[in-house]
């Protein structure tokens, strides 16, 4: 709910925890814990903190771009080929090496990794390399791969 900070608000409501989602095993299959302190006992509004929060956020589409980019990283394939593009350029066949799928399927999930401006191509002869846009799109891929990790 978005509220209007404009005027004063101070509301307390007792904050509510499903019981059923105590226990419940995420996609990662790990446990989460829920419990009655991680969640407040009180709803408060901050109106300066949702002020400066909300003169950040920007425009929905801002939010619709970085979603869609997450979703096309949902896939461990794509997440593969942009991982070895972190490493050095490389040309489709290595690429489809590399992933152990076909010529075609690779370059379909390139085309969609090229259309969210993840990797770019050039082509020399009759082979076609590829890379990663800029430094960005690395440091996403091995940030991630990291926290991944750490689990």
């Amino acid at each position: 709910m978005i509220v209007d900070v404009a005027r004063p608000i101070v509301r307390y409501y007792k904050c509510m925890i499903t019981q059923s989602f105590r226990g419940r095993r995420s996609r990662a299959g790990r446990t989460i814990a829920l419990n009655r302190n991680d969640t407040c006992d009180i709803f408060h509004v901050d109106e300066t903190k949702v002020r400066r929060v909300l003169k950040r956020v920007g425009g929905e589409g801002r939010f619709e771009g970085l979603a869609r980019m997450f979703q096309v990283l949902a896939d461990p394939t794509r997440v593969k080929l942009l991982y070895a593009l972190a490493r050095e350029e490389l040309c489709v066949c290595d690429l489809a090496s590399i992933v152990g799928r076909s010529r075609p399927a690779v370059s379909h999930q390139l085309r969609l990794l090229r259309d969210l401006r993840l990797v770019r191509y050039r082509r020399q002869g009759k082979m076609a390399y590829y890379s990663l846009v800029d430094h960005h799109v690395r440091d996403l891929v091995l940030q991630g791969l990291r926290h991944a990790d750490g689990f």
